[in-house]
């Protein structure tokens, strides 16, 4: 099994975010890679795809709902998903994370954990203090719902 994190950064949050995501996913042959790089053979049964994307006009980013789109059309059947987000942390705001997974279900992933947002100061940031860490700690949470779904699935 290996793991790809996926995202688009306007300005280098989400990547940052996605590359402590694959930091954490320490077991894996795990990396974190731009949206327009991402290839569909890179993904294969059992395989864990992790996406995300800041939050653009209450919605992930048009190069994010292109690349959902073309996996959609090619089917994620036996591919192990998760979704994440940057956002400002308002009251009232978008939810990418969730428009992610929700793609990614309908496309036949099996989701192995909530969408999970992470927060910027202001439109372009930098992070909210400790925010890295957290995704770090969600990696080891999805490494270890990864494993038990492998488990599950070999039983």
């Amino acid at each position: 099994m290996k793991a790809l994190v996926v995202y688009d950064s306007g300005f280098g949050n989400t990547k940052s975010i996605a590359e402590a995501i694959a930091a954490g996913l320490t077991s894996l042959q795990a990396k974190a890679i731009p949206v327009g790089q991402l290839r569909m053979e890179d993904v294969a049964v059992g395989d864990l795809l992790v996406i995300g994307s800041p939050i653009n006009g209450w919605q992930p980013t048009q190069k994010t709902m292109e690349t959902l789109a073309n996996l959609s059309r090619r089917g994620l059947s036996g591919i192990m998903a998760a979704a994440f987000d940057t956002r400002v942390k308002l009251f009232i705001h978008g939810d990418a994370a969730k428009k992610i997974a929700k793609t990614l279900q309908e496309a036949g992933a099996i989701l192995i954990a909530k969408p999970m947002p992470f927060y910027v100061k202001g439109t372009e940031g930098p992070l909210l203090d400790g925010e890295t860490a957290r995704a770090t700690a969600w990696a080891e949470v999805l490494l270890a719902q990864a494993r038990a779904q492998r488990t599950q699935r070999s039983a």
